[in-house]
């Protein structure tokens, strides 16, 4: 009897093995728990630390932010973009890592996005750059150093924080001190041919347009690109190929692996100075491993 090969889609997966590729759930035992878990903390760090909710910046309905003041003025500001696969979380997952911040000084900020399939890709992209331009004009009102604002995002928001630093009409690279990325996608044409593409319906040129390892270019500020030990063979190899990328065209790049995290645990070492990921971040926005004191900080802007 003749042995049945299934058909190679993407290098050398078939359909259902490039499926599990790009499942991270795949690497977990219980997924609601792991997206539970971002919404209990962000919730704890909303109860405790002052916070300005629902801040808009951009026209369409959601195109709002939640953002934790400092302790103090001048101070630098950490921005984060919550991953999902651009079709579900909200800023209001996003905000668990902001004690780790406010309480050494600095500002925070979890920005909301419309999710596909009710937004496309591009106009995903263009809200989050929309968010990260409000937050440079509006710095000086929200007691930020301009000079010192920092860009992250896990999975779907490691793409959408570095296609913010890609914009090809802000100078967005010029502006950013530095950004993390953590378990980012950075070729989105695997993507395309897998179930996640049933939200996004990119076609070739789409997934190209939006893949931003074909758009890296020089002046990109330093990068802390980590990912999980325990992620799938894909997410790592799509790490190594950013990171090799970004480096040929010499940005400074702190690239990590910690082995004992997975793709939905890692972002809670976003902050944390006990950890390799955290001590890096840390030391790209010049904050000290230990505590600080918090005090509010009023804020009095609005979207012009």
């Amino acid at each position: 009897m003749a042995t049945t090969y299934a058909a190679r889609v993407y290098r050398e997966f078939d359909h259902a093995e490039l499926a599990r590729a790009y499942s991270p759930s795949s690497c977990v035992q219980d997924l609601s728990g792991e997206l539970a878990a971002y919404a209990r903390h962000s919730a704890a760090a909303r109860a405790r630390l002052t916070v300005h909710r629902d801040v808009r910046y951009g026209p369409e309905a959601a195109e709002l932010l939640d953002f934790f003041p400092a302790p103090g003025p001048d101070a630098p500001l950490q921005v984060f973009v919550h991953g999902g696969y651009w079709q579900q979380l909200g800023k209001e997952d996003a905000a668990f890592a902001a004690p780790d911040f406010v309480d050494r000084g600095a500002a925070f900020a979890a920005i909301g996005y419309g999710l596909a399939p009710a937004y496309s890709l591009d106009d995903i992209v263009a809200m989050v750059r929309r968010a990260v331009r409000w937050l440079l004009a509006n710095a000086a009102s929200l007691g930020v150093d301009p000079h010192r604002i920092h860009l992250s995002g896990s999975s779907a928001g490691a793409h959408l924080a570095i296609m913010t630093l890609l914009d090809p009409d802000g100078g967005m690279a010029g502006r950013i001190a530095g950004a993390s990325l953590l378990s980012g996608i950075y070729d989105l044409e695997p993507i395309r041919l897998t179930y996640v593409n049933d939200a996004l319906g990119l076609d070739a040129a789409g997934s190209y347009r939006n893949s931003p390892l074909h758009h890296l270019r020089p002046g990109l500020p330093p990068l802390v690109i980590a990912r999980g030990g325990n992620e799938t063979r894909e997410f790592g190899r799509q790490h190594e190929d950013f990171a090799e990328v970004a480096r040929r065209l010499d940005t400074p790049v702190a690239s990590i692996v910690e082995p004992h995290r997975h793709h939905f645990d890692l972002p809670f070492d976003l902050g944390r100075p006990d950890t390799r990921l955290g001590a890096a971040v840390l030391a790209q926005m010049g904050l000290p491993a230990r505590l600080g004191a918090r005090r509010s900080v009023q804020l009095t802007v609005e979207v012009s």
